[in-house]
């Protein structure tokens, strides 16, 4: 989603003009759970069910597609960005125990492997034989690019994709948060069918955070693979959860660090 604004274009030697440009649309979505507000993100328009699913499953409160009863805009919000997610009554909710507020970032101050340890306890350690060629592999970001449109307007979007063992796109989603992105994808296979996701391969455009490794453990996914860098704790947490962290993927090269065993050079 984007949106067109005035802008004066301006180059060393060349005479200014006025021009349209595009931006990447940023908004606030508040998820609610059975009428109680649980989190306010900023994300782009777009999917937003797939959004709410994906946060829901990260943070441990749903694991199949039943625990929801139903997803659907709060009924006195005339923006409409507000969603109201309601589990089924089987579910018994845990407000206090969502990860966002008990397993943060690598900048919380925690240790790193207490961090990591608290997440083990909602989310066992990746148990997935599957692997994939360095030819599919390297073949990912191309893939991914091609469904990056609003992108390619606007320069301001994260993107993520599904990928299974032959390369084959699942789902690719954009968004100006790289862990809305992220949520989006998962959601969209939580509410298909397509969880767990432990023949698969998660692909981010851009780096690979703690917290992105956590939403893919979340979703069993056993392979990650970034354009860009992972952080310290993104690696002692994949070497530690039994995921295969691919970094640097791109033109033709990568950065294997952890759990090497899942790519073959055949």
């Amino acid at each position: 989603m984007q949106r067109e604004t005035k802008i004066i274009r301006w180059q060393f030697g060349k005479r200014s003009a006025p021009e349209s440009d595009a931006l990447a649309c940023e908004e606030p979505l508040e998820i609610r759970v059975d009428n109680q507000p649980v989190t306010v993100t900023m994300r782009t328009p777009g999917h937003d069910n797939e959004l709410a699913a994906g946060f829901l499953l990260s943070e441990g409160l749903i694991t199949r597609p039943e625990h929801i009863a139903k997803i659907e805009p709060y009924p006195r919000n005339k923006d409409k960005n507000v969603l109201n997610v309601f589990l089924s009554t089987e579910i018994e909710i845990d407000f206090k125990r969502l990860t966002r507020h008990v397993f943060m970032s690598s900048s919380c101050g925690l240790c790193g492997k207490a961090t990591i340890e608290a997440v083990h306890q909602h989310f066992p350690k990746i148990t997935s034989r599957i692997s994939v060629t360095a030819k599919v592999l390297q073949d990912l970001p191309s893939k991914i690019r091609e469904r990056q449109s609003t992108f390619d307007k606007t320069g301001g979007l994260h993107a993520a994709a599904i990928f299974d063992t032959s390369g084959k796109l699942i789902v690719s989603r954009e968004d100006i948060g790289r862990h809305n992105a992220v949520d989006k994808v998962l959601g969209h296979a939580f509410l298909n069918g397509l969880y767990p996701l432990n023949k698969h391969i998660l692909l981010v455009s851009g780096r690979a955070s703690f917290e992105i490794m956590q939403k893919a453990l979340a979703a069993r996914t056993p392979i990650i693979a970034a354009v860009s860098a992972p952080s310290s704790l993104a690696v002692e947490f994949a070497i530690e959860s039994r995921q295969t962290l691919i970094g640097f993927l791109r033109d033709h090269r990568m950065n294997i660090y952890s759990h090497p065993n899942r790519v073959r050079t055949d």
